[in-house]
């Protein structure tokens, strides 16, 4: 009922506020969620391309005279000189020699990455490596090139590298805003500021449509609509790099680049870097509406994604990449991989990949080393005609013809450009204005009971939570660091925290504001203010198992309810980068906001918050929800237009001070249901997503991983495949007693896997021992906080000698009483000896107990 009632609210808002908008587009959308389609095959695909791919005009017409200069340059050029123009090293895995020697095209710094590992920079410096880089690149005495190289940078929510640089709220608060006009306005200020540090390129927007919000990535997403993404995508391609017709790349506008191509935001179970299911024509409906309204605005570089499409990753995908994206779609820029991604393609490492270049890929990420044997494979695969000199001329051109249209051929070097080190457009107040504006219209209401809000500033306020002076929490992921983490307030001059706001509004008309983290206070207050939610995270790191706010550990709404015993009026400040189920901290609050990722300037939430010195409203509240609401933890598949939609919240929900709606309390209940402890499996024949097989003290590379057919000896053991129920479907260990060895499932990011630590669960696996042991075996597992957990199951291998495939199962708790938390696994099986031991090993799952019962084939390993 409670659901019913907010959606005719919601929909009577669409009436009389400029969601209305949204609202026509979005009746007439189509699109569908589906998450597997039993009827896909490559040769499918191959018909449907025409039917449901359009053809695009891009507003970056063919220019015949480019085209010639193009030519005419990768005619003259040699083999070595073209491969290094489709290799992008990061800034500290090479040095100004490197370049030198090999020029390569382009280069980057990742996120938290700065030049000489230094974020305290000076903003000149910046633009002396940048100059040096520069330099270095067009100097051919060693290489005999002179082309310029270019450095591309992540500037995902403001230059978020740069110390002192204006962050803007991340893309889940800018959907809220439903302003396009100020989304481009965000992107030329941040064109403008990463001019200033002499880089020409910057990996944005990111254009995902995230469907599933334990995707730990859902605030890089502007919306779970589609057509939000659409409406914006356009916007900052032509905020970024200027419109056609006007100002196109000129000397203060940057490459954008949208991603990640395709359909990372409908990954199975949210899984970054997952599967998605979807059949074709969802993905060209939901994921790729992004890039039809981007590519048209004329996007020069798209980067290809880290995920996998029914199992074949992106990075190797002839399919997408090329029949899709360039010929039908007609882009004709740069397609540019992810960190390593093509390493991930089947029959690949990141040292050789062939395939992702023979599929569409234009430049190779390659941080790291990697890029040097990537560089050497590269040069022997085209001249052994493994990779055509076609394709690498089609590359070659690709880079080159954005380098033209771009300007760097006949520009001055980096530190002689425009706007190149004038630090006093880093953070300007004009641009923190903009930042301001913007975090005044991300908010949105959720919550006003009694109309507790706007409030005077003419009392005592206590601002309490550790996000209250928090800059670097409000800022999130991808703030001076790629996960956001290890950074103070000092990191961030000129930047304002959420309680720096308060106080400021609050003393200036004669009240008083006082910080108290903890909610303790020696006087009371006559309001308390409660800033708190979800700590810095990046991709990967960010999944969730479902959507419980600080499942397990309620020390915000301990707070909350404390302050709500002592007759304190209570509103929220929720800090998030997604939908959560919150119903326990909205019952413990008056009045409850959600914030989002605000970025640097929170002082535009007491804008808002508070009236003015005459008691008059500064600011209310716009902002409407971009994602639904969970009704419950495990909602996370809640999008707009689902078969059985029942949020708490509607997608496009948000109160105004006009509105006078009151919460009753919500159920804090909730059951998990059986069907999310189905078994998880981690290999049953090939590793599963998100796992991948690992061999120490050598790691094994993907290829010998996904290519478990032939037999691989490395250090201390020879892997092959065996038959346990069917042809190959099992992994035949042999140590060999020389070297201390450890065969391991590991995932790239930790995993959330808390629901097989809330009930009675086994890690189970079929196993066939035969050579026995002569020393120690451990089954282990691993988490990133808290380090390896052991358990002997040497006796229960010896057990299962000579007796073919027997079923072993491990208490969960074995792990969880030596301190093992399930909420960080990074690997979930491995195992570990010193000495001599053949052993089989298939079927390996987390699953229920006592799905096995004991018997002659099943041994179990129990822990108190």
């Amino acid at each position: 009922m409670l659901t019913a009632v907010f959606f005719l609210k919601t929909y009577a808002f669409f009436a009389k506020t400029r969601l209305l908008g949204w609202s026509v587009l979005l009746l007439v959308c189509s699109c569908t969620t589906g998450y597997s389609d039993s009827s896909f095959t490559a040769e499918n695909s191959k018909q449907n391309l025409n039917l449901i791919w359009p053809q695009l005009n891009s507003a970056v017409q063919p220019d015949p005279l480019l085209e010639q200069k193009v030519a005419k340059l990768v005619s003259e050029m040699t083999l070595k000189q073209k491969v290094a123009q489709i290799i992008q090293p990061e800034i500290g895995d090479f040095t100004f020699d490197d370049m030198r020697e090999y020029g390569f095209g382009s280069y980057l710094n990742g996120g938290g990455s700065f030049p000489d590992r230094n974020k305290y920079l000076s903003i000149n410096e910046w633009v002396e490596f940048a100059e040096s880089m520069y330099q270095a690149s067009v100097d051919d005495e060693l290489d005999g090139s002179t082309i310029p190289t270019i450095w591309g940078t992540d500037a995902v929510h403001g230059h978020n590298n740069v110390i002192g640089a204006t962050l803007f709220p991340h893309n889940i608060g800018l959907g809220a805003t439903n302003n396009p006009q100020l989304i481009e306005q965000i992107a030329a200020i941040t064109a403008k500021e990463v001019k200033v540090t002499g880089i020409d390129w910057v990996f944005a927007p990111t254009v995902a449509v995230a469907r599933d919000d334990r995707w730990g990535r859902t605030y890089e997403s502007y919306s779970e609509d589609p057509q939000i993404v659409k409406a914006y995508s356009g916007a900052i391609v032509r905020g970024l790099q200027g419109s056609v017709d006007k100002d196109f790349l000129s000397t203060e506008k940057v490459i954008a680049t949208t991603k990640h191509f395709l359909g990372d935001g409908g990954t199975h179970d949210g899984i970054d870097q997952g599967n998605n299911l979807d059949p074709e024509q969802t993905l060209f409906d939901i994921h790729a509406q992004g890039y039809i309204s981007g590519l048209r605005a004329g996007a020069q570089t798209v980067m290809a994604s880290f995920n996998s499409w029914h199992g074949a990753k992106i990075h190797g995908s002839e399919y997408l990449l090329t029949q899709v994206l360039k010929q039908r779609l007609g882009f004709d820029g740069i397609v540019v991989g992810d960190w390593n991604g093509h390493g991930q393609v089947v029959g690949c490492s990141n040292q050789s990949c062939p395939q992702a270049i023979n599929a569409g890929l234009d430049i190779y990420m390659a941080p790291t080393k990697s890029w040097k044997p990537l560089f050497n494979n590269l040069v022997e695969q085209v001249q052994s005609g493994e990779i055509p000199m076609q394709r690498l001329d089609d590359a070659v051109s690709r880079v080159l013809r954005v380098k033209f249209r771009a300007g760097l051929f006949t520009r001055p070097s980096p530190i002689n450009r425009p706007f190149a080190g004038q630090a006093e457009l880093i953070g300007a107040a004009e641009h923190r204005d903009v930042a301001r504006q913007a975090v005044r219209e991300s908010l949105v209401l959720l919550k006003n009971n009694n109309n507790l809000l706007p409030l005077s500033a003419k009392q005592t306020v206590m601002v309490a939570g550790d996000g209250a002076d928090n800059i670097a929490k409000q800022a999130g992921g991808w703030s001076l660091s790629w996960q956001g983490t290890d950074n103070s307030n000092a990191d961030f001059p000129g930047a304002s925290s959420i309680f720096a706001g308060i106080k400021k509004q609050v003393k200036r008309v004669g009240g008083k504001a006082f910080l108290s983290q903890d909610g303790r206070y020696a006087i009371k207050p006559d309001i308390a203010i409660v800033v708190f939610g979800e700590q810095p995270y990046a991709e990967g790191y960010g999944d969730l198992a479902n959507l419980e706010y600080q499942r397990g550990d309620k020390r915000d709404l301990a707070l909350l309810k404390r302050l709500q015993a002592a007759d304190i009026p209570v509103i929220s400040i929720f800090i998030s980068g997604r939908p959560l189920w919150v119903n326990a901290e909205l019952n413990a609050s008056d009045a409850f906001v959600v914030a989002w990722l605000p970025g640097s300037e929170g002082d535009g939430i007491a804008q808002v918050l508070f009236k003015d010195d005459t008691d008059n409203l500064q600011y209310d509240f716009s902002g409407k929800l971009a994602f639904s609401w969970p009704n419950h933890p495990q909602q996370a598949l809640l999008n707009r237009q689902d078969d059985n939609y029942d949020p708490l919240f509607a997608y496009g929900y948000g109160l105004s001070y006009q509105d006078n709606i009151y919460l009753p309390q919500l159920s804090e209940q909730y059951v998990v249901t059986a069907e999310v402890l189905a078994p998880l499996s981690i290999y049953d024949g090939k590793a599963q997503q998100p796992w991948r097989l690992n061999i120490k003290p050598e790691q094994l590379n993907d290829k010998a991983a996904d290519d478990t057919a032939k037999v691989k000896r490395v250090n201390g053991i020879l892997l092959s495949q065996t038959n346990y129920q069917l042809k190959d479907d099992g992994l035949r260990l042999d140590f060999d007693g020389h070297n201390k060895a450890k065969v391991s499932f590991n995932s790239a990011f930790p995993r959330d896997l808390r629901p097989y630590s809330e009930q009675n669960t086994v890690l189970s696996f079929a196993a066939k021992l035969d050579k026995m042991p002569n020393t120690q075996v451990q089954l282990l597992m691993r988490s990133d906080k808290y380090g390896n957990k052991a358990v002997d199951i040497t006796a229960e291998l010896k057990r299962i000698y000579a007796k073919g495939w027997q079923r072993l199962t491990v208490d969960s708790r074995c792990f969880i009483n030596q301190g093992m938390s399930f909420a960080d696994i990074k690997s979930a099986f491995g195992l570990k000896t010193k000495g001599e031991l053949i052993v089989a090993i298939a079927d390996i799952k987390l699953q229920v107990a006592n799905a096995y019962a004991p018997d002659d084939g099943v041994v179990n390993i129990h822990c108190n």
